[in-house]
């Protein structure tokens, strides 16, 4: 288990002053806590997050109480690249939860070797387990897929270690033809022609 963040209490109002000072708005809330915003130390939380990724239980030091607690939802700042305010869900390390896991593709498919080009319309599973076991991502094979396959969560369910409660139809991978250039009349240079007229 990771190092204990602190926390110290919040004015909504003071969100600006505290990401100068260095410090991530956020709130926690769930079992045994009562909702409330925090805010915790931006250096000390990206360590953490860092050694425990971005679904692992990390635990918050709360008025003096130790919490456990996943990193529930967040928000950043795209052109600085930074985390401007955080939620945090308290757990029960005994109980089940849902958590979104990203989809690591393996493997390199045949369609792809042939031109096809390989998309991932959906990049996350929900999948209910243990907070001690929930993984950092879930790999998926596709080095048997051809041009035209499609891959669903129907596809994978047994395969996976964990129960999945996205339906079957959940596309995550397909393969498609490879583009072809449509000749227009725009791209077609037609032969200059010239007219003359004889005096």
């Amino acid at each position: 288990m990771s190092t204990v963040v602190k926390t110290q209490k919040r004015d909504k109002k003071e969100n600006a002053k505290l990401r100068n000072s260095g410090f991530i708005p956020a709130i926690v809330y769930g079992y045994e806590v009562e909702s409330q915003s925090i805010a915790v130390s931006e250096k000390d939380f990206t360590k953490t997050l860092r050694e425990v990724g971005r679904n692992g239980v990390m635990k918050l030091d709360i008025d003096g109480k130790s919490v456990n607690v996943v990193l529930s939802d967040y928000q950043t700042n795209v052109l600085k690249g930074q985390m401007i305010h955080a939620d945090f869900l308290a757990i029960n390390m005994k109980e089940e939860l849902e958590v979104n896991v990203a989809v690591n593709v393996t493997g390199t498919s045949v369609g792809v070797s042939e031109g096809g080009m390989l998309q991932q319309p959906n990049r996350e599973l929900t999948v209910t387990v243990k907070p001690s076991d929930i993984p950092d991502s879930i790999d998926i094979d596709v080095s048997g897929m051809a041009i035209g396959d499609t891959l669903t969560v129907a596809d994978i369910r047994e395969k996976v270690d964990y129960p999945i409660t996205n339906e079957d139809d959940y596309t995550l991978v397909t393969v498609s033809a490879p583009r072809v250039e449509e000749e227009t009349e725009d791209t077609e240079e037609e032969p200059e022609t010239t007219t003359t007229t004889e005096e």
